[in-house]
């Protein structure tokens, strides 16, 4: 594949250094950004004459316009697809501008750059076909397997709908959070609160900049708000009311596990829980051990670091004592990571052999 990238913002770097781990060359034009001279095409115009599949990695309110401009130039031979955060809007522009001419797939990566520098797994795409181009749907979802990821199709309504009430919301969620001060530097926080941190912090790092977009572009999103107003008003109305009466409201209560688990099996819950995430970070750390890898071959330096590996253990040990852990056996544990982090380099370096 020739590919071109339209856009290189935050995420058109982001899918580029993913391209180029994959093993593809790409150009890229951007009006505005700064883009490297090896990686820099003529013009938009250069962009689509040099490349058989083009990424449009433009805002979603800039997509009609950017289309507009490159139709002229594209050929029935040509490859197109959006990445936008929104399905319908962005699909109706490809399908009434492109139409059955020009190949054409809507699809929304379900990651970002912070997402993807700290290698976290998986890596996930909803592909939203257009009904004119199957072959088309077909060799997007390979490139995108290509690269590692998961990919799934869904219309371009339902996957609207289905933002609306996990992304937008979020964002949303987090806007009001971060208005009344939740994001603030405070001197201790209950780990019930620690979830949302994370996410104010992935919502800031990563996106931020989308909220708009989210809000306005996604025909579902205005419902999904209103609905969600619509209950925190009225669970605002029934504890004014309880605290008036002084009557407890079992219907202010939050489900628990405690009804119908049992103490051991509730604890044993959260440890599989837990477990599952210690994989997923595992995971995230070997794709990071690799990148590793991949730079220290360009260096030509040896896999295995003694001294690394034993400042390392050092700090770790000392992390597990400050946390009250048994420094011994956390060390154990993570001298089996450092064992498996050397396999995974040495059999990635006879792949690329």
């Amino acid at each position: 594949m020739r590919i071109g990238i339209l856009g290189y913002g935050r995420f058109g770097r982001a899918l580029g250094a993913l391209l180029r781990e994959a093993g593809h060359s790409y150009r890229a034009w951007d009006a505005v950004g700064d883009l490297p001279v090896d990686l820099r095409a003529g013009s938009a115009r250069q962009l689509v004459e040099d490349s058989d599949t083009l990424v449009l990695a433009v805002p979603v309110p800039a997509l009609a316009g950017a289309l507009r401009d490159l139709r002229p130039h594209l050929r029935a031979d040509h490859l197109v697809f959006d990445v936008g955060s929104v399905k319908v809007g962005p699909c109706a522009v490809l399908d009434e501008q492109l139409g059955v001419a020009i190949p054409h797939v809507g699809t929304h990566p379900l990651f970002g750059p912070v997402s993807l520098a700290r290698a976290e797994r998986p890596l996930r795409v909803v592909l939203c076909p257009s009904a004119h181009h199957p072959a088309a749907a077909l060799a997007v979802e390979a490139l995108f397997q290509g690269l590692g990821c998961e990919v799934l199709r869904q219309p371009a309504e339902d996957h609207d709908r289905v933002m609306a009430t996990t992304h937008a919301l979020t964002f949303f969620i987090a806007k009001g959070l971060l208005a009344v001060g939740a994001g603030a530097e405070l001197p201790f926080t209950p780990p019930s609160f620690h979830a949302i941190a994370r996410t104010l912090e992935s919502v800031r790092e990563d996106a931020g900049h989308l909220f708009a977009a989210l809000q306005n572009q996604n025909p579902f999103a205005a419902g999904a708000r209103e609905g969600l107003l619509e209950a925190l008003s009225a669970i605002h109305q029934s504890l004014a009311e309880a605290v008036a009466s002084g009557a407890a409201d079992e219907q202010l209560s939050i489900p628990d596990l405690g009804a119908r688990s049992p103490a051991l099996q509730e604890a044993r819950d959260h440890i599989d829980a837990l477990d599952q995430e210690l994989v997923a970070l595992l995971a995230r750390r070997t794709e990071l051990v690799l990148r590793a890898g991949r730079a220290k071959a360009e260096l030509n330096l040896p896999v295995h670091d003694p001294e690394r590996e034993a400042a390392q253990l050092q700090a770790r040990r000392a992390w597990a004592q400050a946390s009250g852990l048994d420094g011994q056996g956390v060390e154990e544990v993570f001298r089996a990571v450092l064992r498996a982090s050397r396999s995974a380099q040495g059999s990635a370096g006879e792949g690329r052999g």
